[in-house]
């Protein structure tokens, strides 16, 4: 078994055993689908072979929540799957030529540090599906974007932190100050302040993507300035929050197991609506170039709020209760959630 970390296609395929904008697209092939009936260009005894392009390490949370989507595609969808992480921005548009070659029909993976180049090299190979995390819309013929449109669930971790405060202090340390990571931060403290108009925020920005140490450095700053109750929207946060015997809210997946005892709950994120979505098109033979964040939202099963664990019974119920009123106002569409981009920073 091969294990290449220069960013070379890893040579192995991954057991299903393991560890999720807009448009609708040719009603015509998903009542097929519906109906279960074969679809043109689609061997049934031949499985779609699937690929995914990491730029981080696999446990980077972002681009861990696609590999989960992908395995649990691997075991109920029966895709092979293969993918390649850590590979550095120069060698992006290699590795999905590769790829492409190699005969995947669908690659996924996460563009953000590679933008152009990526989309360059989607449109030498018209015949594969391209479907990434990009910062932009989708580009023709075949290049589909989406990304963690999760501002949903971290508004409503804000609530929590907004009554769970005692200094009325909260903070949060995230990546960089790009829209993505933005709206998630601002939606975060929208509804802190909601819950408590006292609160003054704390933001730190560590300038990259993993970087645990440094995380966890700035948390303690926080932490030690006055915050109790964090956002931990990058990894590393959690271990401050431990350590300093305060609150923390994880990001992208449940994250308890990491601090049992600080971890109340955070959003996350689901890529499996996408995926199978992604997959459908494809078999179907109808890929075309689409934005498919909306499949991240909460009404679409793409986003949620963790389990409370150990915290259900140690929440009170005026703060549970204030959640779950919300999350059915979003999910019925009698809340929207507002959509802040801007860069936020510390009062």
């Amino acid at each position: 078994m091969s294990d290449k970390r220069d960013g070379r296609i890893e040579n192995r395929h991954q057991g299903g055993e393991g560890l999720s904008r807009r448009h609708l697209v040719q009603i015509g092939a998903f009542g097929l689908l519906a109906a279960g009936l074969p679809l043109p260009g689609l061997a049934a005894e031949k499985k779609l072979k699937v690929a995914a392009i990491f730029a981080t390490p696999i446990e980077e949370p972002w681009d861990h929540q696609i590999h989960v989507a992908l395995l649990k595609a691997q075991k109920e969808l029966g895709i092979e799957y293969k993918f390649s992480e850590k590979v550095e921005a120069a060698d992006f548009s290699r590795v999905m030529r590769e790829y492409a070659q190699g005969g995947y029909q669908l690659v996924l993976g996460d563009a953000f540090a590679a933008e152009r180049e990526s989309r360059k090299t989607a449109k030498q190979f018209p015949k594969t599906a391209f479907l990434f995390g990009s910062g932009a819309g989708p580009a023709e013929p075949n290049f589909g974007v989406f990304d963690n449109w999760i501002h949903e669930p971290a508004y409503l971790s804000g609530l929590i932190a907004g009554k769970m405060t005692k200094s009325n202090t909260v903070g949060a340390v995230a990546a960089m100050g790009i829209p993505e990571v933005n709206r998630l931060v601002n939606a975060f403290f929208a509804g802190a302040k909601e819950a408590n108009p006292a609160i003054k925020k704390k933001v730190t920005f560590i300038g990259s993507f993993f970087d645990p140490p440094k995380a966890k450095e700035a948390a303690i700053a926080q932490i030690d300035a006055g915050v109790d109750v964090i956002y931990a929207e990058r990894f590393g946060v959690i271990d401050a929050a431990k350590e300093k015997k305060i609150y923390a809210i994880s990001n992208m997946s449940d994250q308890a197991d990491q601090g049992p005892d600080t971890v109340i709950t955070g959003p996350v994120w689901d890529m499996y609506p996408t995926v199978e979505q992604a997959i459908k098109v494809v078999r179907a033979g109808v890929f075309t170039a689409q934005d498919y964040g909306d499949f991240s939202r909460m009404a679409k099963g793409g986003s949620t709020l963790a389990p409370y664990h150990k915290f259900d019974t140690l929440l009170p119920a005026e703060v549970k209760d204030l959640v779950e009123k919300k999350k059915a106002e979003i999910l019925d569409g009698n809340f929207r959630v507002d959509v802040d981009e801007n860069t936020p920073v510390s009062d």
